[in-house]
This record gives C-alpha cells, structure tokens and sequence, in this order.
C-alpha cells in the first residue's frame, strides 16, 4: 500500500502563533522538530498499519521545513514550491490513501491560525456553496483520483471540519483551540503516541476507489475590494460583490490550479500594511 501524507505546519503539536511556522525564526527553528517529530509519528503508524511506502509532500509555506536528516527513513520527502497540485502533490501517483497532517480550520472559521491559502487576505473560500478549508478543497481534490482520506491532525476545530467533509476519516486533536493565537497543547511525547496509533487504524480504510470527476464552482472573498478587481482578470474569473470572485471549472484539479492562480495574483496585489 502507497499512502501520501500532505503536511501543514499550523496544525502540528504546539504551533500557536506565528514566528512558530515564519521560515528564519527562532521559534520556527524550534517547531520544525516538533513538526518533523508529528510526521515522523503518523509515518511509523502507517508501516505498522501495512503501508509500503509513504510519500511525504510538504504543504507548508516555503514547503522547507521538514528536516530531512530527522526524516524516518522508511519514507521519501516531496520537498520545495511550485508544484501543479501544490498540497495534494503525489495525489495522482496511485497513492491508496491520503493522511491531512497539521491542518488547521479555514478562514472565517475559528481555529489556531486559521485561514485559507493566504494568511490574512482572504475571509472566506466556498466549494459549490459551502464553506471550504483547505482540508476541504484537497478531499474534493483526492476524490477526483478515488484515494481516500484516512486521517486529517490538527486542533479540535480542525478535527471538526473534517468530520464534515471526510466522516469516515479519524481525526487526531493535538491541541484544543482557546483563540486564533492561542490553545491548550499537548506535549509531545503524548501527540506522537496518538499520532501513530491513529495512523496504524487508519490504513485499514486504505484502497482506491472509484474516481469521482465532476464539475465544481469555487468563490472566494477578499478582505479588500482591490484583491478582487486584481484577480477577476484572470479568464474565466468573475467579480461577483465588491470584495468576492467566483469560477467554475471542468474538474477538481482544474478548479486548484485556478484557485492557485487567484491566491497567486491577490498575494501579489497586497501593497504593504494597508493590505
């Protein structure tokens, strides 16, 4: 069994704001380990489970911070930006199965360091009418290819929001929200326990199924007028408010790369503190 782990860093044990995932600080430098210690954990569960091969895409930011020496070496690292299918990069090798590690709650929603793509400019994603984190988007994305979702860690909101859209995955609360910037964590050495007994339960959903391709709609809202203006002159891209777009596309994966697009040209709008 081959299985993907998509990892964010927002959701790993003890992230709470943000020096702790901004490549170059002194807390980043800190929570790599942390972060590569929760990979590390899941990567271990899923051999016990009956994996074969674990691929490990990073997902986070710059996608460098895993540190590839601490790396179980029963596993391979997709590492650095610039992927087709960014988070859900490897989706589309005949992966049985995908594990959500680190993820966090989307934007407008209540979780630590909750957002969607961009960290402050956008306030709301939806995927054919209903709010979309990121955890959303990339189970959509990985339905296309018919690979389950087997495990989605994060906070406790996190683990809500994948209740909705991948029920039957299991979920792995490593902290428990108290604000955006805040939450109470568990150390460790008692997140890599659950990290990996999770991870070994899961593989028994592993196995592809029947791929569902189909067309979807994707809107997004901006916290400026301006982002939305810049990014409605992407073809196929419409303004629909003064602050929101929305497009639709033939599929999944091409919804991702249009969203990656839009993201791209509002991150690149942004003028300084005035947004």
């Amino acid at each position: 069994m081959r299985i993907l782990i998509s990892a964010d860093m927002e959701g790993a044990t003890g992230v709470t704001w943000t020096d702790d995932v901004i490549p170059g600080t002194e807390q980043w430098q800190r929570f790599r380990r942390l972060f590569t210690g929760d990979v590390n954990a899941a990567i271990a569960g899923l051999h016990e489970g009956g994996a074969s091969d674990v691929l490990v895409n990073e997902a986070h930011s710059s996608q460098r911070n895993l540190l590839l020496e601490d790396l179980d070496p029963r596993a391979r690292m997709l590492t650095g930006r610039h992927k087709p299918l960014s988070m859900m990069q490897g989706i589309d090798s005949g992966v049985d199965g995908v594990v959500f590690l680190g993820y966090h709650a989307g934007a407008g929603g209540d979780g630590v360091l909750s957002h969607t793509y961009l960290e402050n400019q956008i306030t709301g994603v939806w995927l054919d009418g209903v709010p979309a984190s990121e955890g959303r988007l990339n189970a959509a994305l990985a339905a296309e290819y018919g690979v389950p979702v087997l495990m989605v860690t994060g906070d406790d909101k996190t683990c809500d929001d994948a209740r909705d859209y991948a029920p039957e995955a299991i979920g792995v609360a490593v902290k428990e929200c108290v604000s955006r910037y805040a939450a109470i964590c568990t150390p460790p050495q008692r997140t890599a326990t659950a990290l990996k007994v999770a991870a070994e339960r899961a593989m028994s959903r592993a196995g592809r199924g029947d791929a569902r391709r189909h067309p979807h709609r994707i809107e997004v809202e901006f916290d400026a007028s301006h982002l939305a203006q810049a990014a409605a002159v992407v073809p196929t891209v419409e303004q629909t408010g003064v602050r929101r777009v929305g497009f639709e596309a033939a599929d999944m994966t091409e919804a991702m790369k249009a969203f990656k697009v839009v993201t791209a040209i509002a991150a690149g709008a942004v003028q300084g503190i005035y947004g």
